[in-house]
Parts: structure tokens; sequence; C-alpha cells
């Protein structure tokens, strides 16, 4: 009765109510509860990610007029495991797994590669019971602030690289970023980083994560020294 009343209040977080519950169940039961030869979210994982990546890619191609490294770039940044796992803390996913004692003892419940696993088994279980635009409904109400931040920001990877590239070329010799403080609630926290250049304060930034964070402080920084 109560894996029933879990199962029902998540489907109202996330929108979506199963016609299948064991498919619900599946996704949330992770691996040291059956161990890798039994029922466990594994292979709904496997499922979920290549439909996590169709949508995503889809969306960022009609939203944005980029060329292929970029949107690889800013894909990469939506679809990672820290990203995913934040969005798993907002919906508070963990208090729905179900877990072995000893990920249920050592904190499984918040553990980055768990809840990003466990988001996307999810989204495959939600594929397999609804199709594809039930798991596009439910993968873009949860994501889309994380897709329109890559698309403003145009990928991690690409500005830190291109801030060290230009601080190469003019004779800037050391790129720090100092996380300054976190706010907010533990499921949707806050991070404020201060980006350094030889010691002086270029820029600050806030995010959802300490990526997105330093990503946006790295944009600063271009605009700023560009000027």
């Amino acid at each position: 009765m109560k894996e029933l009343e879990r199962s029902s209040e998540l489907c109202r977080v996330i929108g979506y109510t199963f016609r299948d519950d064991s498919l619900l169940c599946l996704a949330l039961t992770h691996c040291s509860l059956n161990g890798t030869d039994g029922a466990n979210n594994q292979r709904l994982e496997y499922l979920g990610d290549a439909v996590l990546e169709l949508v995503v890619s889809e969306w960022l191609y009609q939203d944005s007029e980029v060329d292929e490294g970029h949107l690889t770039r800013m894909r990469a940044e939506t679809v990672c495991e820290e990203s995913l796992a934040q969005v798993a803390r907002r919906i508070n996913l963990g208090k729905y797994l179900f877990l072995g004692k000893g990920e249920e003892v050592t904190g499984g419940r918040d553990k980055p590669s768990i809840l990003s696993d466990a988001l996307e088994a999810l989204w495959g279980a939600i594929y397999l019971d609804g199709g594809l635009d039930a798991a596009r409904g439910c993968i873009m109400g949860l994501i889309q602030h994380s897709i329109k931040t890559a698309i403003e920001v145009g990928g991690t990877a690409d500005a830190k690289t291109r801030l060290q590239q230009f601080c190469a070329q003019n004779n800037k010799k050391q790129i720090n970023y100092v996380l300054v403080e976190t706010q907010g609630p533990p499921h949707a926290p806050v991070f404020t980083v201060s980006l350094l250049i030889d010691g002086n304060e270029v820029a600050v930034a806030k995010g959802k994560s300490k990526k997105e964070a330093e990503q946006r402080a790295a944009q600063e920084a271009l605009k700023q020294l560009c000027e």
C-alpha cells in the first residue's frame, strides 16, 4: 500500500500517470536491492539515456543556430550527471527509490550517479508506457531550464576554454574559480562563484550548480576582457 501511495505521489510531481505501475517500480529499483542479475533499473536507464539525448538534441537543433560542435557541448552540459542529479533532487526522486541496505546507510538516496541513472530510467519507463510524446513532455517539463541555460551560455567547456586561450594570448597566467557561497534549500541550491585572473576578481556569477556558475562567470569575464 505504501508503495502505491509513493508511486502516486511521484506521478503527481512529474505530471505523468503510468498505465503499467510495474514499469515505474522497476525504474525506481536500484541494483543494490536485487543485484546486477535481478530486476533493477539498469536496462531502463540505458533506454532513457537514448530518449533523453534525442529529445535534447531535437530541442537544441530547433532553438539555436550554432554549429555541430556547439550543439554537442550544449547537449553534454544538459545531460551530464551533475545536471540530471540536480533535477532529480528538485523532484525529491531519492525519496522514492528502492535501495539495498548498503546504499541506504551510505547516503545512496543523494548520490549523483544513482539519482541521474534513476531519472533516466524513469524517462525510459515513460517512453515504454506512453510513447515518445509522453516522454518528451515529461523531460522538457523537468529540464527546460537546463536546456535554456545551455543555449544561453553555449556550453561550459567552450566558454572556459576560450577564456583560457584569451588569457594565454594576453600574458595572463592564472585563472581561479572560487566558490563564494551556497544559498537556498538542499534540493535547490544556488552557487555563487568568483573568477580571479592573476589574483584579481574579474567576475562574479550565480548558478544552480558550480559548473553553471563557473560558466556564467567565464562568459562575463570574456565580455569584460574583450571590451
